[in-house]
C-alpha cells in the first residue's frame, strides 16, 4: 500500500487520552514521513512527553529529554516546505532557526497557524482523536506532561484508501 495510506497512531494513555490518528502526508514531504517511520519503528517515540503545550497554537513533542533540547541520533533533515497551509490538526516538524534542522520533534496544531505556511515541513493530518491533544495538559513545560504511551504506523481503514 503506498504511503499516503498509512497513518500513525499516537496512543495518549487511557486516563487522560486515547488514540490520536494521523494520516502521513508522504505526497508532501516524503523523507520526513520516512524519518517518522524510522524512529516509530525503533520505539523512539514511546514514553516522549509532550514538553511544549500552546492554547490556541499547538502541542510539541518528539523530544527525548521532554525539555525540547533533544532528538534522534540521526542526522537532521533537509527542510521540504511545502504549501500545505499549517490550520487545525497539522503536523509539522519542529526544528531550530535553521531551516535543514528537523530531527525527531514535531508540532500539531491547535487552530490556524498560517504565518508558519512554508517554513515548517507539514508531514500529517489528523484523522481522528483530535479531542485527545485538545486535552494535553498545557505549559511550556507542563506541570504534569501528556506522552505518547506507544505510536505506531499502519494502514488506513479500507473505507479511508
Amino acid at each position: 500500500m503506498a504511503d499516503e495510506y498509512l497513518t500513525l497512531t499516537l496512543d495518549t494513555g487511557n486516563d487522560t487520552g486515547g488514540d490520536v490518528v494521523i494520516k502521513l502526508r508522504s505526497d508532501l514531504a516524503p523523507l520526513h514521513v520516512e524519518r517518522i517511520k524510522e524512529l516509530v519503528g525503533e520505539g523512539f517515540y514511546d514514553g516522549v512527553k509532550f514538553h511544549r503545550v500552546i492554547p490556541g497554537f499547538m502541542a510539541q513533542g518528539g523530544c527525548p529529554n521532554g525539555t525540547g533540547t533533544g532528538g534522534s541520533d540521526k542526522p537532521d533533515l533537509r527542510a521540504e516546505f511545502n504549501d500545505e497551509p499549517h490550520v487545525r490538526g497539522v503536523c509539522s516538524m519542529a526544528r531550530t532557526s535553521a531551516p535543514h534542522s528537523a530531527n525527531s520533534q514535531f508540532f500539531i496544531c491547535f487552530d490556524d497557524a498560517t504565518f508558519l505556511d512554508r517554513q515548517y515541513t507539514v508531514w500529517g493530518q489528523v484523522e481522528s482523536g483530535m479531542e485527545h491533544v485538545d486535552a494535553l495538559p498545557k505549559g511550556e513545560p507542563p506541570r504534569a506532561p501528556g506522552k505518547i504511551v506507544k505510536a505506531t504506523v499502519g494502514e488506513a481503514p479500507a473505507s479511508e484508501a
